[in-house]
């Protein structure tokens, strides 16, 4: 027998058979709330706190140990009394969202008209290419990956910076650089240009000159993590779906604002919008908003796990392309003359009505 912790539950391996219990399930059924001449229990399963993580668990002597983070008790439970009690017997796991940088790398000592075919191999199969590539003019090739992607179909989308982005923190070639992306400041993960009707489909950015310390690249795969979610609580995956929110972008010279779902799935395809400092102010009937909560929060908490996250640094002449759509992307705070030159894309034949408009 085995033991193994995941997010919001444990899993026992016993005998060919797998059993699967809620964390919350076990707390309220804790040996220690019971009252030691009756048996009976002595907490209702409000008692406890909302979030509920181990501090560790293990099996020994026929005996199931998990030891609580919040109030380091440890509960014990008999084996067959939760083989007895089983309500999740040889459940499908379904994957977790994966993280192996490994996967998405490419070698791209050919250059991108040669490496280009493999990067959307990649883009199709896993979301993002990452090309690891030594040259010594790095921002001299942005023009050839531009021609590259052209030849197979897919067109540069400006967006209200410009054609394509210097992020440094002292830009001086595009407009409205008043936004976390031209400073040297941390960015957790989301999705890119969320407030626009049909956002780029593919982003391109490429390792130009490296911070002196941080500037570490994140990548989480949201497709994967909402299929996680959805076998861990269909009800809160069911809500990403249904619940439209607002997405509102408003600089100096620029405003724009789209009100859709959180993720949406239309014939077959999976997009999500995904944006902590684009959302706007969420105004939902009374009666849905902690439901709304609640479901957000634990798709966030799902991507923002280390263990669901790609990291990676950029050096000078890498090339990291992904999907907009399905992949979430974020960077840790820098110090140091850090640049990272950005390009979209979008398939030539895809209509944009929402062309960005300033004012």
């Amino acid at each position: 027998m085995s033991v193994t912790v995941f997010p919001g539950f444990v899993r026992l391996a016993d005998g060919g058979h797998t059993l699967d219990f809620h964390l919350r399930w076990l707390r309220h059924n804790c040996d220690l709330d019971r009252h030691p001449t009756t048996g009976e229990r002595t907490i209702d399963s409000a008692d406890p706190p909302d979030a509920l993580a181990l501090l560790g668990a293990t099996i020994d002597d026929g005996i199931l140990r998990v030891r609580w983070a919040h109030d380091q008790r440890t509960s014990r439970f008999p084996l067959a009394w939760l083989r007895q009690h089983a309500y999740a017997v040889d459940r499908a796991l379904p994957p977790r969202p994966p993280s192996a940088t490994s996967t998405l790398e490419i070698d791209g000592r050919f250059g991108p008209a040669v490496v280009v075919a493999r990067v959307l191999s990649h883009l199709a199969e896993h979301g993002a290419a990452l090309v690891r590539r030594e040259i010594a003019s790095p921002e001299s090739e942005t023009e050839a990956w531009i021609d590259a992607f052209a030849a197979r179909g897919l067109r540069t989308t400006a967006t209200h910076f410009g054609r394509i982005e210097d992020l440094r923190t002292d830009n001086t070639t595009n407009a409205n650089t008043d936004q976390l992306g031209y400073t040297d400041a941390g960015i957790d993960l989301h999705t890119d240009q969320p407030f626009l009707d049909a956002p780029p489909r593919y982003q391109l950015l490429q390792g130009i000159r490296a911070a002196d310390t941080g500037g570490e690249s994140i990548l989480a795969d949201a497709q994967a993590a909402f299929t996680y979610l959805t076998a861990l609580d269909r009800d809160a995956a069911a809500r990403l779906l249904s619940t439209p929110v607002r997405f509102h972008r408003k600089q100096k010279s620029f405003e724009r604002e789209v009100i859709a779902p959180l993720v949406t799935v239309a014939e077959g395809r999976f997009q999500v919008r995904s944006s902590y400092f684009t959302a706007a102010p969420y105004q939902l009937p009374f009666d849905e908003m902690e439901s709304w909560y609640r479901a957000h929060d634990r798709f966030v908490r799902l991507v923002r796990d280390p263990q669901h996250q790609y990291r990676f640094r950029l050096a000078p002449g890498d090339t990291l392309v992904y999907d907009n759509h399905r992949m979430l992307h974020g960077r840790t705070a820098f110090r140091g003359p850090r640049w990272v030159r950005g390009v979209y894309f979008d398939p030539a034949a895809a209509p944009r009505g929402d062309e960005d408009r300033t004012g």
